[in-house]
């Protein structure tokens, strides 16, 4: 079992969810249960998926719960990427979530490749 509060992956992780709900604050309110939602539910996944599979016995159950985080990961990518289109997100914001998400993303699979390589 692993602390995931030290991961350096985690932390960029709950920082890429708490710019998420900043970044969503003010979208229109008719995207509340739309565009909104799913965003801010893909960006928490990310971190509690990684944090789920840190309290579970084992590597490979870690790896597994990565796996899903990052795919989470790449739902949100696709987000910014509609949020931006749509208006709802301005280039500065879009530009720093963006390189945020490609640098977790770049993280996520460098971790589960050092998971992987270690089992």
């Amino acid at each position: 079992m692993r602390d995931f509060r030290k991961l350096q992956v985690w932390r960029k992780a709950h920082q890429m969810a708490l710019d998420v709900y900043k970044a969503t604050a003010h979208f229109p309110r008719t995207e509340i249960y739309g565009l909104v939602s799913q965003m801010r539910r893909a960006a928490v996944s990310i971190p509690t998926n990684i944090a789920e599979g840190c309290g579970r016995e084992g590597e490979a159950e870690l790896g597994r719960f990565m796996q899903i985080a990052m795919g989470s990961a790449s739902e949100l990518e696709y987000e910014i990427l509609l949020a931006h289109e749509l208006g709802f997100i301005g280039p500065d914001d879009n530009l720093q979530l963006s390189h945020a998400i490609e640098e977790l993303k770049r993280m996520m699979t460098a971790f589960f490749r050092k998971l992987t390589a270690d089992s």
